[in-house]
Formats: structure tokens, C-alpha cells, sequence
């Protein structure tokens, strides 16, 4: 399994579907069409903390930066050795696909909105959330590409 994730800048690379519009009082840019989200949730997180170090099973994750910046390290579930990096900003927004590790990690006071395919009403979030215990300092040393855009 690879890693195919969506990395931009919803500003400046809108996809061809996507629009923006501009005026007077402002702006408005798309983020995409045609998702089915289940789940949105405002995270705020305190500079190095870390967050996620897991993978859904069939939830997609979409994160969108609103401030600060997030290194995000992420690997295949059946290849967490592979492991790449991404360093994602404000006005900046990741797609991470089911069956992905993902570890974020604050370079500073940050916060992103999460949107996911899957409900966390209930069960739901941790029957489809699986854990895994890799250190981010031994995970980071084992890093093959740096996505640093």
C-alpha cells in the first residue's frame, strides 16, 4: 500500500471542480465537492504536542490548517517503516486516505478543523481507529522522504 494523499494550498491550487470566488466583501474558495463527511471537529493543539499516531481502517481524513503549522509524518498500516513527511500551514489542507498512519505534530500553537468519512457518534470513531505505539523521535529517524513543500 502506498501513501496517496492530497496535499495543497486551497488558496492557490484549486483543483479544475473546485472554484473560487471574489469580490468586494471577500473571498470564497472551495475545499471539494462531493465528499460525504460523517464527522467535523475544531482541534487546537499546544506547541509539540502530537496528535493521532494511528490509522482508520475506512474513515478518510481531510485536515484543514486555520493557524499555525503541523509536521505530519505518515506511513502505509502494512509498512509503517515507510515512513514520509509533510509540513502543512495555515490556509493549507491534507487528505490522508483509510489504511495510513498518521502522527501530527505541532511546530507550534496550531489548529486545524478534522473532517472524516466515518461517524464518531457512539463506537463508531474507535471501531474504525487503530492505535499504534511508534515513538515519534525513532519513527522521524526511519523517515525516507521529506514532503516538505
Amino acid at each position: 500500500r502506498s501513501i496517496l494523499m492530497i496535499y495543497r494550498n486551497i488558496k492557490k491550487n484549486l483543483p479544475k471542480n473546485l472554484e473560487a470566488h471574489k469580490d468586494e466583501r471577500g473571498e470564497i474558495f472551495d475545499i471539494f465537492y462531493k465528499v460525504n463527511i460523517e464527522h467535523v471537529a475544531i482541534i487546537d493543539s499546544k506547541p509539540n504536542t502530537l496528535r493521532g499516531n494511528h490509522y482508520h481502517k475506512k474513515s478518510n481524513q481531510y485536515t484543514y490548517i486555520l493557524s499555525g503549522s503541523f509536521e505530519v509524518l505518515l506511513a502505509p498500516s502494512d509498512q509503517p517503516a515507510n515512513v514520509k513527511k509533510v509540513v502543512v500551514r495555515a490556509g493549507e489542507m491534507i487528505s490522508i486516505p483509510s489504511g495510513v498512519i498518521h502522527q501530527f505534530k505541532a511546530v507550534e500553537r496550531a489548529v486545524m478543523i478534522e473532517m472524516d468519512t466515518e461517524s464518531r457518534e457512539g463506537s463508531g470513531y474507535e471501531d474504525d481507529l487503530f492505535r499504534v505505539n511508534i515513538e515519534y523521535n525513532q519513527w522521524y529517524k526511519s523517515l525516507k522522504i521529506d514532503l516538505d513543500i
